[in-house]
């Protein structure tokens, strides 16, 4: 019983560092520089820096436009979703 429990362990400890391995998955704030719809690509501003993405399956970047803060879900260069940022609330309190 006691080696089927290290076996099990061993197991899922692999899976787990297998499927970090892979995440590759990152969400990027910026702004929007330009959209070119024909193309589905977008471009944003990510801290000072223009990057360009090729939008995903499913993901409309016509809704976009020039100033509109987003946050763009990527898997490598391309967005696999792009959304409205939220916008900031203000403090509350005194």
């Amino acid at each position: 019983m006691k080696k089927i429990s290290v076996v099990l362990v061993v197991v899922l400890s692999i899976c787990l560092m297998a499927s970090l391995a892979l995440a590759t998955h990152h969400i990027m704030k910026g702004a929007v520089k330009s959209v070119d719809a024909k193309a589905s690509t977008i471009v944003v501003t990510v801290d000072g820096k223009y990057m360009t993405f090729k939008a995903g399956k499913g993901v409309d970047v016509a809704k976009f436009k020039a100033g509109d803060k987003v946050e763009v879900t990527t898997d490598k260069d391309v967005a696999t979703d792009i959304k409205a940022a939220a916008a900031k609330k203000a403090p509350v309190g005194c």
